[in-house]
């Protein structure tokens, strides 16, 4: 793949490996902890990115029903009981869907909005990056995306920001995720990365 095409349609499978990975050292007894999404415990966190996975994917496939046409803020995401076999097939299943140069041409939908899909894989992407963030840190797990797929994501979150009123350094307006946090131009791109997305990067369960 040249560095053109490389651009024009990241791969999701670093980042989607990269979740999966995390699933395996996540107890039983690490389902009710909190997680950097407030309103979400791990239990929750699991559950959106299960459904999230399924739309993203549909949305690739441009197989607009149910998955995609649902607002994921309409209801509590619900954990399957058989999440550890499902959650990993459909981050597969995702990844895989998204290189299909088709994919990425015309329009589809997700979360009940249509949108261009060559933005619907970078907001996949982005989900996948900042919720494998999530579920890192409520767990105790070392992190450490690619950076490729962190540029993307940077790419994408930093203008949101700035036209929010944000001022280059994330201390101040809006942004895709809430307010920015502001992170030192100096750190690490993640930080920055998370910091946009409305979270803080040195955040422990328990703050």
């Amino acid at each position: 793949m040249d560095s053109s095409t490389a651009a024009d349609h990241p791969d999701l499978r670093p980042a989607a490996h990269g979740v999966a990975r995390l699933l395996r050292s996540v107890r039983d007894d690490r389902l009710s902890g909190p997680t950097p999404c407030p309103e979400y415990a791990v239990r929750e966190l699991l559950a959106h990115l299960t459904d999230l996975s399924a739309a993203f994917r549909d949305a690739a496939r441009k197989d607009l029903g149910p998955t995609t046409g649902t607002d994921p803020g309409a209801a509590p995401p619900v954990l399957r009981d058989d999440w550890r076999a499902v959650l990993p097939r459909r981050l597969d299943e995702l990844a895989d869907a998204w290189r299909q140069p088709s994919a990425w041409q015309g329009d589809t939908q997700a979360g009940g909005v249509r949108l261009p899909a060559a933005v619907a894989g970078r907001v996949a992407l982005n989900e996948l990056l900042i919720h494998g963030w999530d579920l890192a840190r409520a767990t105790g797990q070392p992190y450490a995306p690619e950076e490729a797929s962190l540029e993307v994501s940077y790419e994408m979150l930093a203008p949101a920001a700035e036209g929010a009123g944000e001022s280059g350094d994330g201390t101040d307006g809006g942004g895709l995720f809430g307010p920015p946090v502001p992170v030192p131009r100096s750190a690490p791109l993640l930080d920055r990365v998370i910091g946009l997305s409305g979270r803080r990067p040195d955040w422990r369960p328990g703050d």
